[in-house]
């Protein structure tokens, strides 16, 4: 092949293409289809709420009609020195290495029992759906009239002999009774999101399992919970964030915290610093907090349950 000699420049061969010239896309290059107007509204209404948090954790704002002004450290120096922050920290803790770990075992066998196919499993599928149907106000009343003094669990007890208790008034009980909502309000839910990946677990798969005499039991964390393990972390991501961040709801209506702030989470807590005690500073500092919790969670929960197959 015939060659020029460049003598500014390194060696090319005759009737190569120059090279490319980068240049920059349009914007429509750059953002295909609806990507610009979802990023848009992602930074808005999603990146912006959390700046706002973390720029109103570092002022002190005593009231929505004050005027906020720089407070520095501040507010995380009195949250790392408040001792309702730790009680509603470990409360958190609890609530979640509690309640997630059995309502992602409960939802898996749940799901397990729907893909079998027993008689009925279409309604099964509709009827765990139910609780994610009824508001956490009416949630709320039904365990209220379960767990008072002369409700239904203590009607039951006591004809049995058995000493009836003041669930949520007691403080060994009653972050209990909360972790018992959560489970009850999310547990169905799971499984039928859980069911829709097994659903898709092939048939010779099992069927070899069979043949190899596994049972149900091991067929389901045999063979099921490592095909469908990744999809299985993605639902316990979204309870540990609803149990995290959305069980302010559920204190508010039982118990408001108390008794002696044993049901004090941190979501709760945010809540009344904020609408009830109206420290909005302090407030978004425990939600700063609860930010990094929140991410160092679903880290260790995409790490715990990867896939492995």
């Amino acid at each position: 092949m015939t060659a020029l000699l460049d003598t500014d420049g390194p060696r090319t061969a005759v009737g190569a293409p120059p090279p490319a010239v980068r240049r920059r896309g349009t914007l429509r290059e750059r953002f295909p289809g609806l990507a610009l107007p979802a990023l848009v509204w992602y930074a808005v209404f999603m990146i912006g709420p959390v700046v706002a948090m973390f720029v109103i954790a570092f002022l002190s704002w005593p009231g929505m009609l004050t005027t906020p002004t720089p407070a520095g450290l501040d507010n995380f120096a009195r949250v790392l020195t408040d001792e309702t922050f730790w009680t509603a920290t470990a409360n958190s803790a609890v609530q979640i290495v509690v309640g997630l770990p059995v309502m992602i075992a409960l939802a898996f066998l749940l799901a397990f029992y729907a893909v079998q196919k027993p008689r009925g499993h279409r309604v099964l599928r509709y009827l765990l759906f139910i609780p994610a149907l009824i508001s956490a106000p009416a949630t709320a009343m039904v365990f209220y009239a379960m767990l008072n003094p002369d409700g239904l669990v203590n009607g039951f007890l006591r004809p049995l002999g058995l000493e009836g208790n003041e669930w949520l008034a007691d403080p060994a009980t009653a972050l209990g009774a909360i972790i018992a909502v959560e489970l009850w309000s999310g547990i169905g839910y799971s499984a039928v999101l859980i069911a829709s990946r097994l659903d898709g677990v092939e048939g010779e798969i099992v069927q070899a399992a069979r043949l190899d005499g596994a049972g149900d039991w091991r067929l389901a964390w045999r063979v099921y919970w490592p095909i469908a393990q990744d999809f299985i972390g993605v639902v316990a991501m979204l309870q540990f964030l609803s149990m995290l961040f959305n069980s302010a709801q559920t204190v508010l209506l039982l118990t408001q915290g108390g008794p002696e702030n044993a049901t004090t989470t941190l979501a709760y807590l945010i809540y009344r610093k904020a609408f009830v005690e109206t420290d909005l500073g302090y407030s978004q500092a425990v939600g700063v907090v609860l930010f990094v919790i929140g991410l160092a969670g679903m880290w260790a929960i995409r790490r715990l349950l990867r896939a492995t197959h």
